[in-house]
């Protein structure tokens, strides 16, 4: 009793090899996965021949169909040798295979495979490309399950199994979560086959392909140079390379650190003003000081980017459960919040990471009004904190007072400041999360209204020096009445 897998081809009986003829011709059982093949019916009439299309007809599940093929194969292998005939190669998109391979193990059953052609040679040549070029390969249903498909965009890709119009609508909406829905990609149907074609046509009409069928593949080509994260990491660990930039080479991650401030910072203007083009650029700046931080890591043997990317990833799903998990949040981002920190206390037992006050888990490093705002915020959460609003603007008043009673600078100086703290934790009252984020409106008002003075000026000839502040002011109140 034994079992020999047999490659059909891609297509057409002149793609079925010698062996794999001499394997049908000899067998007296031939189980075909489908019978929807085209060589299937100049196949040798010899052996009985049998399909497994009516498995695809009893389950809903692919993984329960895969199972009942891999149990009929082993079935009638106990009766005898039997051959089992699938499209293609055995090793290209073929789960059954993996699985009929560790179930004859595991029942000490001879295993023979007779390789055929796979659908991707003659794929190749309909779209002009050499497979050794780093082409890619994927299964449009796992690439319909996705949000953000796993393609390096640098290299391209081929998607098999796009046997449907419903399947190819879902794999054009995860691709478009990288590609723009222009961009140009090829259907190829019937590869192997005298029928075969190709199809050009911009992404985003892919599903409305009228000649899909269960031959149908989907051929992405290169998105262009430097458009991966993979490439990326190369241009920054060439530039920390023995011939890379000396600048680079000599960075380490404290000198980097004011570098790492100051594109953060550049980030946030731009969303301030909404420039989204620039954002693209700034947000490049930003990765750029993530990735130089994390090869220098892996100069110094600290770490690797895939551990960067590993716990982030892990961290994300485990403290999601309301996404990745049964959890039920009821739609409230409240509750998302509060299960959010309490995994993060979790985590910390876990990791045998005990602190001494509520308050150490904010960052030193942070703006010190946004650190305020935490440290309140958090001991707000253990009942220190108003009854009211109305007891924080009493507070005000009461700090305000203060900072008037006092003739002593270094005393004002200090009472302001407890003025401050005041102010921001009536801002936490009033909802403000951000509290950098307030201040920076206030300072782009300023800018706002200050420049219309300058320009004011400019226009009468005039310079600010030369203006009463008097006339200043009036200029200010003027912007200030036109919304400025």
């Amino acid at each position: 009793m034994a079992v020999t897998i047999v490659g059909l081809g891609a297509g057409d009986l002149s793609n079925l090899t010698l062996g794999a003829w001499r394997a049908l011709e000899s067998a007296k059982t031939v189980i075909l996965r489908t019978t929807q093949h085209p060589c299937v019916p100049q196949l040798p009439p010899q052996p009985r021949y049998l399909s497994c299309d009516d498995l695809y007809e009893a389950h809903d599940d692919f993984a329960d169909v895969y199972a009942a093929i891999v149990a009929r194969v082993l079935d009638a292998a106990a009766a005898g040798d039997v051959v089992y005939a699938v499209p293609g190669d055995p090793f290209m998109g073929e789960a059954t295979v993996l699985q009929l391979r560790e179930a004859c193990a595991a029942q000490g059953l001879p295993l023979r495979v007779l390789h055929g052609v796979s659908f991707v040679e003659p794929t190749l040549e309909l779209v002009g490309v050499d497979g050794m070029n780093g082409l890619q390969l994927f299964d449009a249903l796992d690439i319909a399950r996705l949000h953000h498909p796993p393609l390096n965009p640098t290299l391209p890709a081929l998607i098999a199994q796009v046997y449907s119009r419903e399947v190819a609508s879902d794999v054009k909406l995860t691709l478009m979560n990288q590609y723009d829905d222009a961009f140009g990609v090829m259907l190829v149907h019937g590869a192997g086959t005298a029928g075969a074609h190709v199809e050009r046509l911009p992404l985003y009409e892919i599903d409305r392909s009228p000649h899909i069928q269960h031959m149908t593949a989907l051929y992405v080509p290169p998105l262009g140079e430097h458009t991966s994260f993979e490439s990326f990491q190369e241009t920054i660990a060439h530039l920390r390379a023995p011939e890379g930039c000396p600048w680079d080479r000599k960075q380490t991650h404290a000198s980097l650190r004011r570098y790492l401030l100051e594109e953060t910072y550049e980030v946030l203007d731009t969303i301030d003003a909404e420039d989204w083009d620039a954002l693209a650029d700034e947000l490049g700046d930003l990765l750029l000081q993530v990735v130089l931080h994390t090869q220098i890591a892996i100069d110094e043997g600290e770490f690797f980017m895939t551990d960067v990317l590993a716990r982030v990833n892990k961290k994300l799903i485990r403290r999601h459960p309301h996404v990745w998990g049964d959890v039920d949040v009821n739609g409230s981002a409240n509750v998302v919040l509060q299960n959010w920190e309490q995994i993060k206390q979790d985590e910390r037992a876990e990791r045998g990471i005990t602190r001494s006050s509520l308050l150490d888990g904010v960052p030193k490093a942070m703006p010190t009004l946004q650190t305020h705002l935490e440290y309140t915020r958090l001991a707000a959460k253990v009942g220190f904190d108003w009854q009211s609003i109305a007891g924080v603007e009493e507070k005000v008043r009461e700090e305000l007072n203060e900072v008037l009673a006092t003739s002593d600078n270094a005393q004002k100086i200090g009472e302001i400041g407890d003025l401050i703290a005041t102010l921001v934790n009536w801002w936490r009252w009033l909802g403000v999360t951000d509290a950098e984020g307030e201040l920076r409106k206030v300072n782009a008002k300023f800018y706002r209204r200050f420049r219309h003075i300058e320009q004011a000026a400019a226009a009468q000839g005039r310079e600010l020096a030369e203006m009463t502040l008097a006339e200043m002011d009036a200029l200010w109140n003027e912007a200030k009445r036109a919304g400025l």
